[in-house]
Order: C-alpha cells, then structure tokens, then sequence
C-alpha cells in the first residue's frame, strides 16, 4: 500500500503538466477556423500561432532557475495561473485578433515555467519510486503529450459542432487548470529554497555530451510536430472539402497518442543503453520524413495520417531520450535549468513548417522533406559519434 502511494505522489505535477501542455495546444485546430471568423490574412494567424514561441523561451529559460531556487510547487502554481489567464484573453479572441496575440503570447511563457519546473518535479517525485530513474522521464512525457493531444481535440470538436465556437473551446482547459490547483498544493515540495541572495543564474551547458548530443537531438522534439500537424494538413486541405478543421484535429490526436504508445518501447531500449535509444529516436525521424515525403509528393491524406503517426511515435521517443540525457548529467541543483535548456532549444523545431512553407512554391514539398530526412540523418551520425566519445 505504501509504495502504492508513492506511486501515486507524482499525479498533482503530472496533472498540473498536462493541464498547461493542453492550454499550450489547444489552439492548433482553430487556426483556420480564426482567418474565415476575423477575415485576417494567413501570415497573420501565422504570427498569432508562432507568438507563443516568444514567451516560451524566457519562461523556459527562468522558470527552471527560479524553481531551483525557490521550490518546485510555487513555479508551477504560477504557470497555472498563469495558463488560465492565456484562455480567458483567448476567449475574447473573436472580438480581435489583439485578443489572440495576448493570449498566445502569455500561453507560451505558461508553458515554460510549467514545463521546465514540472517535469523536473514529475522526475524528483518519481526518483523515490522503483525504477524511478526510468519512470521519471517517461511520465513527464505522457503527462505533457497528454495535454498536447486532448487539448487539441476536445477545442477542435468543439469548434466545430457546438455553438460559441470562439468561446466554448477553451472552456474545458479553464476546468481543468482550476481542478488542478488543489491537487498541486497538496503535492510534496522536492527542491527547498535556497537561503540568501545572489543573482539567478541561467543553465550551464558547460557539459560536452549536452552540446554534442542533447542539443542537436532536441529541434527534432517539435520538429516532428511542426512537420505533422502544422506542415502536412495543409498540403491536402483542397482535398478535404469541409473536414479541413476536424481533420486538422484527429491529426494533432493521432501524432500525439503515437508519441504516448511508443513510451514503453522507449524505456525498453533505454534500458540496453543510451546509445541504442538515440539510434532509434533519430532512426524513427527519419522513417516518419521519408514517408510524409511521399504523402507530400502524393497529396494522399491517408499518407499523411501515416505520416503523422510515425513523426509522433518519433516525438515520443526523442522526448524521452533527451529527458533520459538531461537527468544523467545535471548536476545537483541544475536539473529544472538544464531541463529549460533542453526544451527551449527542442521547441526551436515547431519553427520548420515557416521555412517549409516559404520554399514549396519554389521546391516541390516531397523534395524539401527528402533534404529534411537526409539531414536528420546527418544528425543521426553526428550525434552517434560524439555519444560514443563522451561515454555511454
């Protein structure tokens, strides 16, 4: 029964992480559904939706240090509040697109505090556990993917059967963050505040195996997202007549629950070691490429289901391995900064559908894709043989 509840203990962060992974992604759908309400132009629900990058990096980037500093259970209260506010300004959002731009923005630095801190803390809950060094990384996984694929999916049904489609999306999350406070206040604090002053201090990534390993696997976390749900739909949306939106959304839930399923087999082959897990993560990226370069040459939207479903099976398995590869070399007291490191260079990838998009009119897009592979299979290489220098 005891170790039952230490099983148990972690659920509060994991709840908390998946309730900022869903305001974080609820939005995906509902792109095309704003450019036909407000008549804006697609570079602009463009900008909307890469807004959020721009507050996600400074709240990566701190909310790791500061929850180092300050304890893990008052950041991830914040990022709830913070989540919360992102819904109620993206409530008003069909009244302006202003609405959007505010709600996206904070939205994106809710995801850096809470993802930094609370994976981190979903990690430090785990570690007392049996095989918590294996089941950390992979439950901070499962419970941000979680939030990505039901976001998505609960606001894109919405939008698209019920009425007040511009309100009742973001209700469910306004739920769900609120459930999720009680729950984070009862869980156990794992880092205490550190006494006396003295200045934050950002991630150091002083460590070579972080440089020549983690850093250059991570854009291909979201890299594979950017490709799956914001890249591919929109090379068969002619086809799709009406279903465009809830096409748009069984894409975003099918990437993310093959990045759910392929969490087991990843703790698996981490347990042979850490360079059979990046062989398989980078090797899945460049499976899932190769086959949404030929659903783009094709335009066959169910290549592109295909597609999606490897590209999150791949997300899934470099999410792990980067977590897996973060916590072997932080040093004490550095685990929630060198995590913000990690993820605010792996959400650099959701930027590859811009250039993608930018270069099919001139490039055909199964042609881009191939380029996209070969380079993922550069960094395959790459990464393979620095991992072999730096040690196992």
């Amino acid at each position: 029964m005891l170790q039952r509840q230490r099983g148990r203990v972690w659920w509060g962060a994991g709840a908390a992480v998946a309730a900022v992974g869903w305001g974080a992604q609820q939005f995906a759908p509902l792109l095309l559904m704003y450019r036909a309400e407000l008549g804006v132009s697609g570079p602009t629900v463009q900008a909307v939706f890469a807004v959020y990058v721009v507050g996600l990096i400074p709240g990566l980037l701190f909310g790791g240090p500061v929850s180092d500093r300050y304890g893990r259970r008052p950041v991830v209260l914040a990022a709830l509040a913070a989540s919360l506010a992102a819904s109620a300004l993206l409530l008003a959002g069909g009244h302006g697109v202003v609405w959007l731009f505010a709600g996206r923005l904070v939205a994106g630095f809710a995801s850096g505090a809470g993802f930094s801190a609370g994976a981190a803390w979903v990690r430090e809950l785990s570690a007392g556990t049996v095989d918590g060094g294996e089941r950390g990384p992979r439950r901070a996984t499962v419970a941000m993917t979680a939030g990505f694929g039901l976001g998505p999916l609960v606001a894109g049904v919405l939008a698209q059967w019920a009425p007040a489609r511009t309100v009742l999306p973001y209700l469910p999350h306004l739920l769900l963050a609120l459930a999720a406070l009680p729950l984070v206040r009862r869980t156990p604090e794992t880092r205490s505040p550190v006494a006396g002053g003295g200045s934050l201090r950002l991630p150091d990534l002083s460590s070579r195996r972080f440089r020549t390993v983690v850093a250059p696997l991570a854009p291909w976390v979201f890299g594979t997202v950017a490709v799956g749900i914001a890249y591919l739909p929109g090379l068969v949306a002619p086809r799709l007549g009406g279903y465009v939106l809830i096409f748009c959304t069984l894409i975003t839930l099918l990437g993310a629950a093959a990045g759910i399923a392929v969490v087991p087999l990843a703790r698996r082959v981490a347990r042979a070691g850490s360079r059979r897990l990046l062989a398989t993560a980078l090797s899945i990226v460049v499976v899932g490429l190769l086959v949404a370069a030929l659903a783009a040459a094709t335009t066959d939207p169910l290549l592109v289901v295909a597609a999606d479903l490897v590209l999150g099976a791949a997300y899934g398995c470099c999410q792990v391995c980067g977590l897996t590869e973060v916590q072997r070399i932080a040093r004490p007291g550095q685990l929630a900064g060198l995590t913000a490191a990690y993820q605010a260079i792996s959400y650099l990838g959701l930027a590859a559908a811009v250039p993608l998009a930018a270069a099919d009119h001139v490039v055909p897009p199964g042609v881009l894709l191939l380029g996209l592979a070969a380079l993922a299979a550069l960094t395959l290489a790459v990464t393979s043989h620095a991992e072999r220098s730096t040690g196992a």
